[in-house]
């Protein structure tokens, strides 16, 4: 038995496994090593934030994204974009070297087993630890607007369903959004030869400013501090405060995972959308229907009136929802008995991610309600994995390591929970 099961092996499942295991704990990491980041994002894309605050987390700063760079010849310098390409071989060359092997396994199902969770795989395999902390990414929380839900197949997507927009070549495609991913996706499809036009709720579009220089006058640096998540104090808050979000009250703290840091582009993408792609600012996604082999959009104008806009395909690139209800491998009872963070369907976290279960944790996009928009990015895994681990730690108590590992010793119970799997695959 396990002591720690990850699930998930992007940015916070692999930092997380990596700590685990610096802290002496048997921990396994089971999912496709930077699935989001390889296999949801097209070619082409940059990473928004800077390569200094992207760095996955292994104990005493190890393995950062500059070091990998640097090992490559790559630039990797403050104001400069790097490609999603980089930043996902940087995660697989981390997963190589900070943690356990990771293995690509889909987990199906997490059932409270004893004293512990007994964990089921789409290969069949069935595995058992004491702890168990949900990496899952974003994946599983694609939000696409109802209007899209009555078509046939073929007419809509979300933006992650899109390794290669190649496809859309000489196509009109409408692209429903305001942010990164809805700007990136539209400049990218019109530099593949589509003909995209964007629709957004928003009547203005916002643009990131061009970063201020790492080394700058006190006075300058005093104002508009730099962090992990953008410039100003309010981003360095969410970046470096994260465990004081947590004793907000519940309704402010879904406000501001709801809120804060709302949809803009990077400063270095307007240059190539202003001017290529044409916008419908302000217009409000009513009804969408097929038209043959195309889509009709039925929009509202800001004065109101309506406006129709026919594509061959429509992508939305809406964002993520987190939601409970999205993670079926969680045994029904389990999730459902679960307490919450107010009104939102996102689980309510000790200050180590623990859930109300004990023994369960949580990682990532989920825990935005409880810690704060930092969660929403890379840069949050440092602050979680560390948390988290400790958090494992305290709920184990003197049950660490496991069988052949420095420092393991068989207690009384960690003996029993053994005995307990005679009869079942361990």
């Amino acid at each position: 038995m396990d002591d720690l099961l990850v699930i998930g092996a992007g940015p916070y499942g692999l930092s997380i496994a990596a700590h685990a295991a610096g802290a002496g704990l048997g921990v396994r990491v089971l999912g496709r090593p930077m699935a989001s980041w390889r296999d949801h994002m097209p070619d082409g894309m940059y990473l928004k934030s800077e390569p200094w605050s992207s760095d996955l987390s292994a104990p005493g700063g190890r393995h950062t994204l500059a070091e990998y760079c640097r090992s490559r010849g790559i630039p990797a310098a403050h104001g400069h974009p790097l490609p999603i390409g980089t930043f996902s071989a940087y995660g697989l060359w981390f997963a190589g070297r900070a943690g356990p092997e990771v293995e690509e396994r889909t987990v199906t199902t997490v059932t409270p087993y004893g004293a512990g969770f007994r964990i089921g795989t789409d290969d069949g395999g069935v595995l058992h630890a004491r702890t168990v902390a949900l990496a899952v990414g974003v994946m599983p929380f694609t939000n696409l607007p109802a209007p899209l839900d009555g078509l046939p197949p073929g007419h809509a997507s979300h933006s992650s369903a899109h390794r290669d927009l190649g496809r859309f070549a000489g196509a009109d495609v409408a692209v429903l959004g305001a942010g990164q991913a809805a700007l990136e996706t539209a400049v990218l499809l019109a530099e593949a030869g589509a003909r995209p036009t964007l629709v957004a709720r928003r009547h203005r579009l916002n643009w990131n400013t061009v970063p201020q220089p790492l080394d700058r006058p006190p006075l300058r640096a005093l104002r508009a501090p730099h962090s992990g998540l953008g410039t100003g104090w309010r981003s360095w808050a969410w970046s470096e405060l994260p465990w004081a979000v947590r004793r907000l009250p519940a309704a402010t703290r879904e406000r501001i995972a709801a809120t804060a840091l709302g949809p803009a582009g990077a400063w270095w993408l307007r240059e190539r959308f202003e001017g290529r792609v044409p916008a419908l600012l302000g217009h409000g996604l009513r009804r969408a229907e097929p038209a043959g082999a195309r889509t009709r959009l039925c929009l509202t104008a800001p004065d109101g009136g309506s406006v129709a806009l026919d594509a061959a395909h429509v992508i939305a690139a809406t964002g993520f929802t987190p939601d409970l209800a999205r993670l079926g491998l969680l045994e029904g009872g389990l999730r459902t008995g679960l307490r919450t963070v107010g009104r939102s369907r996102t689980p309510e976290l000790s200050p180590w991610f623990e859930s109300s279960y004990p023994g369960l944790f949580f990682a990532g996009l989920l825990t935005a309600p409880s810690f704060g928009p930092s969660m929403r990015f890379v840069h949050g895994a440092g602050f979680t994995a560390g948390k988290l681990v400790a958090g494992v730690r305290r709920r184990l108590g003197a049950r660490v390591p496991q069988p052949g590992r420095p420092g393991w010793r068989r207690t009384a119970d960690a003996q029993d929970d053994l005995d307990g799997l005679s009869t079942v695959q361990r």
